[in-house]
């Protein structure tokens, strides 16, 4: 199949906004597999996430680059390598290549098998931060993908009621739209503290942001 003279230029222009991306740059310089682990790390600086000794759910976490950061994170001398002090946990419906001192479960998050999968490996640990970049394939019809974004999310804090401490945390992607002020209603309702917040690294005409919902109400 042959591409139009627009679709043409759209690819040419996405390829050097990509190539000439500052953050494009610092992710192949700093060894992280995409861009978006520098979301994380901004996130993580700017609230003191993640500590020595957590255990870390990530939830949508292929190529790996959020697990990436946590493994580094969690290292007491932050390397991608060698020691680790605290436990990572990667799921995605899409293969991720391994990484070292993170367990990787493929499949479905929505599917209850692998739900389950998720809880025999956290055993009888309790997870301190939940991270979620997971994102449905959109259609671009508002309303339907509205309803597949609120799902993830949905599961997503349901996971987190059952499996994470009190005092703990999750962050998820979503988007700016339909459904937004009932899924920041829902954090309202689950945690003591929400904050919405938007790295410098989403891109400017992203309508995604980041929602963080801080301790469990009783």
């Amino acid at each position: 199949m042959k591409l139009s003279t627009k679709s043409k230029k759209i690819n040419k222009a996405w390829l050097n906004q990509h190539v000439n991306d500052p953050y494009v740059r610092a992710a192949q310089k700093d060894g992280y597999r995409a861009r978006a682990v520098y979301k994380l790390k901004e996130i993580d600086e700017h609230f003191k996430l993640i500590r020595p000794g957590d255990v870390v759910v990530d939830l949508g976490s292929t190529p790996g680059a959020w697990s990436q950061y946590v493994r580094r994170r969690l290292s007491p001398d932050g390397a991608a390598v060698g020691e680790l002090n605290g436990a990572i946990i990667g799921l995605d419906m899409l293969p991720m290549d391994p990484i070292e001192g993170v367990d990787f479960i493929l499949g479905d998050f929505r599917e209850e098998e692998v739900l389950v999968q998720l809880e025999e490996i956290l055993g009888n640990r309790q997870v301190d931060v939940v991270i979620s970049d997971m994102a449905p394939n959109l259609s671009g019809v508002e309303n339907v993908d509205a309803a597949r974004i609120s799902h993830l999310i949905e599961l997503a804090v349901d996971f987190t009621i059952k499996h994470m401490k009190p005092e703990g945390t999750l962050v998820v992607k979503l988007f700016h739209g339909s459904g937004y002020s009932q899924l920041v209603d829902l954090f309202k309702q689950t945690f003591q503290v929400v904050k919405p917040y938007k790295p410098k690294a989403s891109r400017d005409k992203s309508s995604e942001t980041y929602l963080l919902g801080m301790r469990l109400k009783k």
